[in-house]
């Protein structure tokens, strides 16, 4: 016979299957989460990448118009060089004719001969005069036109030169930026400088890179209070800022995670140490969630050899990758 189960077994056994289920949801989100921030990265690489294209492009049509002014230009001073002397040759056949006008009338009085051939050299001279006449005024037809056309090429010139220098002020607007924004971030920092704590820029980007051993104990997510007097301090500055982007990196060493629980592998770690500083940088209520992205990169993108502790240590970080918004940028190109 059957001996009877305790209605005890069975409700043990249903907490654990439900506990058992947690982890996998919740390493099912991350890994979403993981390929959205993945996605938004390769979107702004984009974004920079089609920003320096735009501007190379740019200046390269400058540089086209530059030229065909130039050659225009050049044209034209030929034409009008072309146009003075038959304006001067017309001049002298007008005085030729009047010349001829004038023994013409001095001569009236003497034979029919006389008469004939000086006649038939001012008719001769009136049509030369009558196809320089033509000749200037085709000259000036073809002038006009030139000067309708170069004054064309200029305002189109203007044009471009003046996207081109608006695109440079705003680019040196977004650099100017990015110092006083990595100055502010250093002041706030201060007292942290070599105790794991990183400030450069690159790319446009401010990167503020702390070390394991500033922020967490080794293989947890919990940030230690230093770590929070930190991130207390960077999100202050985050807050007055409201026109900067923050991308949140976790990385680590290539040395295989060994823990239990929730946490698998160092993806699981990365991810989960960077969405405790998110959780840290939120309590600041200045900080929209949404210019927030969190990232983990597990050991895939070093700065040092994993081939020695030194190397190691290096790698265990998490970045804080501050960006500033491109809108103005990007409507400088649309209007193009």
């Amino acid at each position: 016979m059957f001996r009877k189960t305790s209605p005890l077994v069975f409700i043990l056994a249903s907490i654990f299957l439900c506990f058992s289920c947690v982890p996998t949801r919740q390493f099912q989100e991350l890994q979403s989460k993981q390929q959205n921030c993945q996605d938004e990265l390769e979107m702004e690489k984009e974004k920079n990448l089609k920003l320096s294209e735009s501007n190379n492009e740019l200046s390269g049509k400058l540089d086209v118009l530059n030229e065909k002014y130039q050659n225009m230009l050049a044209d034209t001073v030929q034409l009008s060089r072309r146009l003075q002397s038959a304006r001067e040759r017309l001049s002298r056949m007008e005085k030729s004719n009047q010349d001829l006008l004038n023994q013409l009338a001095g001569v009236q009085a003497g034979n029919e001969k006389e008469t004939k051939a000086l006649l038939s050299q001012i008719k001769k001279a009136q049509n030369e005069l009558r196809l320089r006449e033509d000749e200037v005024l085709s000259l000036e037809k073809e002038m006009d036109t030139r000067k309708r056309a170069l004054d064309t090429l200029q305002a189109e010139l203007n044009q471009r030169d003046q996207r081109l220098q608006e695109l440079e002020s705003a680019l040196s607007r977004k650099d100017e930026a990015v110092r006083a924004l990595k100055q502010k971030v250093m002041s706030a920092l201060t007292g942290f400088d070599g105790n794991g704590l990183s400030i450069t820029t690159k790319n446009g980007k401010v990167y503020v890179s702390m070390d394991e051993k500033l922020l967490f104990k080794s293989g947890s997510y919990q940030v230690d209070q230093r770590g929070v007097e930190a991130l207390g301090n960077l999100a202050g500055v985050l807050a007055q800022n409201k026109d900067i982007n923050v991308m949140i990196e976790g990385h680590t060493d290539n040395v295989p995670y060994n823990g239990t629980g929730e946490l698998k592998d160092n993806w699981d770690l990365s991810v989960k140490r960077a969405t405790s500083i998110v959780r840290i940088l939120v309590l600041n209520t200045g900080i929209d969630a949404e210019r927030l992205t969190v990232a983990g990169r597990s050991k895939y993108v070093p700065i040092g050899t994993n081939a020695s502790p030194e190397g190691r240590s290096r790698n265990r970080r998490t970045e804080i990758i501050l960006t500033p918004k491109l809108d103005e940028l990007f409507k400088i190109l649309e209007s193009n």
